[in-house]
Parts: structure tokens; sequence; C-alpha cells
């Protein structure tokens, strides 16, 4: 293990989440092709792109809830394969918020962020509901745990997503254009919370239009096209100067 170039002399995983030569295809469509990528840990990457360019399907095969065809994905040192007793690890490592929030509309807020905990990892009810109220409060919506998901704002919503994935206590978060659903006056409380989430630590890859949460706080920009990685660069680089038409033309129709 330790002449392995992902894990330090210590042991530990230096590659928080690893892309190797991962090719999809639906059908005869060649959805992602030939992606490699490692984040380490405490990374912040975001993914961005026209649509279509296979952004959001390669953060669903991370997650699994997509499956690649050929190449390696590894999240924590753990290949994802069809074996789901590592499926179910990698997703008590791994936490997921969705565009459209996934929230069980017929579950309180709190019920929401105890279902994985209490199901998935056998805590005790009450020590879920604690955790629970402790990741609602970070969140500012702890006065929430009792309503219903359409009781809340769409921004509400997306906190108590994002609470409910740290419910799992993840080692990476994995966002998929997070804020696209929500009204402009949203936005800001959503991408707040994730800002106090970078600067805490947290692993993140964020596939996002948000261009100035890019420019803030993402560590590297990775921009994608026609299902490939076209360039990866820190955001001041990115933003400054560009390598590809492709990403040139993308910045000045989105910053426009």
């Amino acid at each position: 293990m330790l002449n392995n170039p992902r894990y330090a002399p210590n042991g530990e995983v230096t590659a928080a989440v690893e892309l190797e030569g991962v090719n999809k295809w639906y059908q005869a469509f060649h959805v992602l092709r030939d992606i490699n990528l490692s984040v380490s840990s405490g990374e912040r990457v975001v993914i961005c792109g026209p649509s279509g360019s296979g952004k959001s399907t390669m953060i669903r095969c991370i997650n699994r809830l997509e499956e690649h065809q050929t190449g390696r994905i590894s999240v924590n040192g753990t290949d994802l394969t069809a074996d789901l007793r590592h499926i179910d690890g990698m997703r008590g490592n791994a936490g997921m918020v969705f565009q459209h929030f996934n929230l069980f509309p017929h579950l309180t807020v709190l019920e929401n962020c105890t279902l994985a905990p209490i199901w998935v990892k056998k805590m005790p009810r009450r020590q879920a509901e604690s955790l629970a109220r402790e990741y609602l409060h970070r969140v500012r919506i702890e006065d929430k745990a009792g309503s219903y998901p359409g009781q809340l704002s769409g921004g509400q919503q997306q906190r108590a997503a994002i609470a409910r994935a740290l419910c799992m206590k993840p080692k990476v978060m994995l966002f998929d254009e997070p804020t696209s659903a929500l009204d402009p006056e949203m936005v800001k409380e959503v991408l707040d919370t994730m800002t106090s989430l970078a600067t805490e630590g947290m692993t993140m890859l964020c596939v996002t239009h948000e261009m100035g949460f890019a420019r803030g706080v993402a560590d590297r920009v990775v921009f994608m096209d026609q299902g490939q990685i076209v360039e990866m660069a820190n955001p001041d680089e990115f933003f400054r100067s560009p390598r590809s038409d492709r990403a040139r033309q993308f910045l000045r129709q989105i910053l426009r």
C-alpha cells in the first residue's frame, strides 16, 4: 500500500476522489470521454461548462447514481464497483445535494435528516435527532425542524437537503446545480451555507454556473465540454486567461 501514489507515507488516503479513464455511454451517445480527475482531501473543486457537457453525469457517477462503463472511480480509497458493500460504504462518506432538493414531502425536516442515520448507520433515534438539530442550526433553519418541505421556501428546502447530507458525516460533499432551481433572492442563502462548509475544510465537488462562488471559494475550476475535461486551473488563471476557445466563449456568455 505504501508504494501506491494514492496513499501518503503514513498510510492515509491522499486523494478523496479519483477518476481514471472514465467513460460512459447512453446507448450510442458517448456522454463521458476519458475523464481523469483527482481531488485532494479538503480541496474545493467547481465544475462548469455548457448544458449537456457531462458535468452532472460525472457527479452522479461518483455517487454511483449512474454507472460508468470503463475506467476507475475511487472515493476515499475505495474503488466503485458493482459490489453493493462498496457502494453503501461510499454513500456513507459522500453526501449528495441535488438541484431539486429530493426531500421526502411526507416527512418533517427533522425526519428527513434522521432517516438515513437511523436506518443506514443504525444510530439511536435520540442521537440522530440531536445530530440533525445540530446541523439544522448550522444551516440556520433549526426553527423549521417540525415543518414539512412544502411549508419551506426553496432556499430553506435546499439548506435542509444540505443538513440531511451532513447528518451522515460525509468526508466529501457533491453538489449538482444546487441553486439552479431557486429564485435569485434565495440563491445567496444557499451559497452562504456552502461557503461556510468550504471554510471549515470540507472536500467539495460542485457543479454550478455561479461563477462568483467559483471565484471566491474554489481551489480549482474544471471546465467541461462535450463529455471531456477541456481545462483545469485555479480560479484566477481560469477567469483571467482561459486557454481554450470554448472556455473563453463560455465565460463571455455567462459573465455578460
